[in-house]
Formats: structure tokens, C-alpha cells, sequence
């Protein structure tokens, strides 16, 4: 059997056209300038085949029984997109407190509402949706005709959708509270930890139904992509992977699609002057919706038979002095420039995780951290990684050293308290969310989280309440939270 290659790109001739062709049929601009990082990906399907190299691989492609599925094979492989439940907490904050309850409201009459997830990936986006939505619509759900569509191109991230079966990496910013009650414990499987998985409990999954279908059709009607016009459409980080006149001919085509009291939710980098041109833009905390023109307005009370807003926490006092907001996203010199170029790529190795590629970014982690020891947010995702494989000294080691070289990581207190909680260590869970509640409330209402995937501050301290009012009372003490 011939081997691929272990040169990069440029020394297999093949490759720009077996390029040129994936972009075209995916619309995947985003790799025209990421040369390795789509040979890194392709090289994988190249072994897996036993081929070795571009040109036997596009003859591959172009076979009428086995192109098919390897298309299908290598479209999952370049699209891995992060998926965890809830994610950017000030755009989920706003469908909760705001969106929702406008649809609900204008929707009462016909009690229907259809959500569409634009590049779902693995399912976790329409999931918090039906989570959300159950919450909302309490014992009215049943009289409700609820249509949540998940959407991808990879056929492999829709299987994971359909079973609804994730590991610890996906509930990440869950605690402990939150995932019994929306999840179940999963079957047993391969590279999971100790914790095994989590299955979403039935009446969220059977909100939601799954189909294959590519954003790229919206250009030019060349393949079925829903026709039915959505109450919301969220399309969250994926127009990043298209250029520019790609990402407004699919935006178009989903503003087609809303009703004309719609919502449409985009990812915090896509929005641009251009889009904003199309719709009205709605500001909300944290973070801006879109509405068609002439939409109504964005915030009508929320209907009498929805669940009560709970009053925000009192401020929590802070006994010690703190240092300056800004310095709570603070962090060390970076390291030096030929350091910093053999380091593997953060976000590249949050993508490996949200794969369920787990052990493999643990693995690619411990290489960062050699080159760059100093560095705090290497060590977090070594806790969040080493937690989600179930080496759960190993974690709190690591979150540990992450707070040593920052002691104010507010993100490493809460998943250093979150980890104590969950192992029964109920003063030092206490101790860690604490700190967590004091350094949040200490920061600015707009302070960016240092790795807190868009939380907010002031959800962040709500979150960790909670959190630690588990802990004091599994620890048997009585008393309100300070």
C-alpha cells in the first residue's frame, strides 16, 4: 500500500486543483490562504484511503460509487466547527430575556414557531434552543407546534446530532445543576474519561429534527434548502468560512426566509457594515440581532404564562481591594517570536476538542505548554481537557497552575469550583466560586471574560451563586450566600 506524503503542500502537484475544486463545491473560501491547514486535514483522508497524494485522492472523488461518500467524508473533515451547549452566553441571555418572548408574544395566536440553525454542527445550538424554549413555554408546550431544523453539510456531525449524545467538552459552561436536568447518563464510549457521556433527555431531542443541507445553495438554487419562513434563524459562525460577496448572497437568502417580525442571529465576528444595510439592526446587551425592515418592536413583555424573571443576586461585597478591571483579562508578555511560531494553535486545538478529537488536544496541550509554560490559558484548557478525559488530579492540577500564574482567572475559579463540587469537595468548591463571584462582580458590565466564550460578567457571578449555593448545601450549611 503506497504512503502519503510527509512534505506539506507545496510538494504535491496535485494539490491546488484538488483545492481549487473543494472550494468550489463547498463555498469554503475561508481555506484559500490556509494552504496547511487544509493538507493537514486532507492528509488525514488520505490515509484513510491507503492513497498517497492529491491526484489519486481527486480520482477518488471523481469515482461514481465511492465519491459520494468520501465527499461526504472529507466535507465533515474540513468543517469542524466548535459545538457546546449555550455557547456565547450574552446572545443566549438575549433570546431568553427578549427574542423568545417577542416571538412567543407575537405568536400566541397561532401558538406555531419555527426556528432554523444554519450550520449546527453536532446539535448543541438547536438543543439550547429547545432547552430554552421548553423553559419558556412550561405546561404550555403541548398546545404549541414547535419546529426547531438543524442544518449542516457533514453528515457525520448530523449523526452526532440525531443521537444527541455528547461528552464532557460539550457541556462545558454547564453546572452541575443544569446538566441533570437536561441530560441523562450516556452509553459508554471510547476516549470519554471516567464520566462517560451525557444523553439529552427525549423531550429536547424530539424538538428538533436534522437535515443535510450546504449555505452554498442559497447562491444559486442549485440544491432544496427550506423554503418555509422562520420566526429565528441563527447562522453562528459559519459565514466565516465564505469571501465576502459569498456571505452576502447567503445572508440575502436567509432574510428571504424570515417572517417579517423575524429574528436573525449571526456570529459576534460576521456582522458587517454590509449586512447591517439589510436589516434593522436591534442592539440588546452584549450583543446586536437583525430584523427584517420594518420589523415591529423588539421587546414586548413577556407573556403572563411564562416562567417569572428572577431578580439579579444582591451585589456581592468585594473584602478586598481589586486591582483595575482591565487587568483581569491581563496576561503575560507573550513568548518569544520563534517560540510562539512552533506553538500549535490554540483554536486550533479547541477545534480538535470540540471534534471529540479530546485526547488528541490534550496531547497537542502538553506540547503548547512546553513551549510556553507561562502561559494561564494553556493550563485552563489542560484542566478542561484533562476533566473531559475523566483524569479529574490531573485537571485540578492544571486549573491550579492557572490560577498561580493568574490568580485572577476568573473562568479557572469557576471550573476549579465546579470540579470541587462535582468530586464532593464541598468547602473548597465554596472557596473557588467565591472567588469566581467577587472577580466578576469586580468587572465592568461590558469587561470581555478572558476565556469565557462571551459570558458576561454578570452571568458569569449569577452562575457561580448558584453554583455555590450547591456547594454550601451539599457541605450541610444553612444561610444566604454572601
Amino acid at each position: 500500500m503506497s504512503r502519503p506524503p510527509r512534505s506539506g503542500p507545496e510538494a504535491d502537484p496535485g494539490f491546488a486543483s484538488l483545492k481549487a475544486r473543494i472550494i468550489a463545491r463547498t463555498g469554503h473560501h475561508y481555506y484559500a490562504d490556509k494552504d496547511d491547514l487544509l493538507f493537514d486535514r486532507l492528509r488525514k483522508r488520505f490515509r484513510a484511503q491507503g492513497l498517497a497524494d492529491a491526484t489519486a485522492y481527486g480520482a477518488l472523488l471523481d469515482d461514481r460509487a465511492a465519491g459520494g461518500p468520501e465527499w461526504a467524508a472529507l466535507e465533515a473533515e474540513i468543517t469542524i466547527g466548535e459545538t457546546f451547549f449555550f455557547r456565547y452566553a450574552e446572545q443566549f441571555t438575549a433570546l431568553r430575556a427578549t427574542i423568545l418572548p417577542a416571538l412567543i408574544a407575537a405568536r400566541v395566536a397561532e401558538r406555531s414557531l419555527r426556528v432554523w440553525s444554519a450550520g449546527c454542527s453536532t446539535g448543541a445550538e438547536p438543543y439550547s434552543i429547545a432547552i430554552l424554549l421548553h423553559e419558556l413555554l412550561g405546561p404550555a408546550l403541548p398546545d404549541w407546534r414547535v419546529s426547531i431544523l438543524g442544518t449542516d453539510i457533514s453528515v457525520t456531525a448530523l449523526e452526532t446530532a440525531r443521537a444527541g449524545i455528547y461528552g464532557r467538552w460539550a457541556l462545558r459552561t454547564l453546572p452541575p445543576g443544569e446538566r441533570l436536568r437536561h441530560f441523562v447518563p450516556g452509553p459508554p464510549v471510547a476516549g470519554a474519561g471516567r464520566d462517560g457521556t451525557y444523553a439529552l433527555r427525549p423531550e429536547f431531542r424530539r424538538m428538533v429534527r436534522f437535515e443535510r443541507r450546504n449555505l452554498v445553495d442559497l447562491l444559486d438554487g442549485r440544491g432544496t434548502l427550506p423554503q418555509a419562513e422562520f420566526d429565528l434563524i441563527l447562522c453562528r459562525n459559519v459565514l466565516i468560512y465564505f469571501e465576502a460577496d459569498a456571505v452576502l448572497g447567503i445572508v440575502r437568502g436567509l432574510g428571504r426566509r424570515l417572517r417579517p417580525e423575524g429574528w436573525l442571529l449571526l456570529g459576534h465576528a460576521e456582522p458587517n457594515p454590509a449586512i447591517a444595510a439589510l436589516f434593522e439592526s436591534v442592539n440588546l446587551p452584549g450583543t446586536v440581532a437583525y430584523r427584517p425592515p420594518g420589523a415591529v418592536g423588539p421587546a414586548p413583555a413577556p407573556p403572563a404564562w411564562s416562567p417569572a424573571v428572577l431578580p439579579d443576586p444582591a451585589p456581592i461585597p468585594v473584602p478586598i481591594p481589586m486591582p483595575a478591571p482591565d487587568a483581569r483579562v491581563a496576561r503575560p508578555a507573550p513568548p518569544p517570536e520563534d517560540v510562539a511560531e512552533a506553538m500549535p494553535d490554540l483554536a486550533r486545538i479547541r477545534a480538535l476538542a470540540d471534534a471529540g478529537e479530546t485526547g488528541a488536544a490534550w496531547r497537542a496541550l502538553r506540547i503548547a505548554i512546553r513551549a510556553a509554560p507561562t502561559d494561564p490559558a494553556l493550563h485552563y484548557y489542560d484542566g478542561l481537557l484533562a476533566r473531559a478525559l475523566g483524569r479529574d488530579a490531573e485537571a485540578e492540577r492544571a486549573l491550579r497552575g492557572a490560577l498561580y500564574l493568574d490568580r485572577d482567572f476568573v473562568m479557572a475559579h469557576y471550573q476549579l469550583g465546579l470540579l470541587m463540587l462535582g468530586l464532593g469537595r464541598a468547602g473548597e468548591a465554596d472557596r473557588a466560586l467565591d472567588n469566581a463571584v467577587r472577580l466578576a462582580q469586580a468587572l465592568a458590565p461590558d469587561a470581555v471574560v478572558a476565556e469565557g466564550d462571551g459570558i458576561a460578567p454578570g452571568d458569569l457571578a449569577r452562575s457561580a451563586v448558584l453554583a455555590r449555593s450547591a456547594a454550601l448545601a451539599r457541605a450541610g450549611l444553612t444561610g444566604d450566600v454572601p
